[in-house]
């Protein structure tokens, strides 16, 4: 693996390679590696498996030791690659109290931020459509 991020690079087995892809990888991958599934109403809904995480989405923890438990997202960290939610915290040895930052891959999405006209469109879109903008470019062209 090269030492700059590749677009083409698929997998590999070893776990070095795949901590440098990640922590390589720039603003426009992290976006997409921010990605979580969706739930079984909204998948059929929207007929897409999966979407980027947003602040304001209510999630489900699917894994560890507070697997079931919902909340709202209050802050997304693109460098860390975690999630925070509102209401999940722990408590510390002094008394206070400290959020615990989450993977996407343990989080299951329940409900959208739909605030976004531009997110919006993106879940309207089925999978292998062309994006509207482009085929208004192509009707100019004509």
């Amino acid at each position: 693996m090269k030492k700059t991020f590749s677009k083409n690079w698929r997998a590999s087995k070893q776990p070095r390679k795949q901590r440098k892809y990640l922590a390589k990888a720039p603003l426009s991958a992290r976006k997409k590696l921010i990605s979580s599934n969706f739930s079984k109403e909204l998948r059929s809904k929207y007929g897409k498996r999966n979407f980027p995480l947003r602040k304001g989405d209510t999630v489900k923890i699917m894994r560890g030791k507070l697997k079931g438990r919902t909340g709202k997202i209050t802050e997304i960290s693109l460098k860390k690659l975690k999630v925070v939610m509102e209401g999940i915290q722990v408590k510390k040895q002094d008394g206070s109290k400290a959020n615990i930052k989450m993977q996407p891959s343990n989080l299951q999405i329940i409900e959208l931020n739909l605030e976004d006209r531009k997110r919006k469109q993106a879940l309207e879109r089925k999978a292998g459509e062309i994006h509207p903008s482009v085929v208004k470019l192509k009707e100019k062209k004509k």
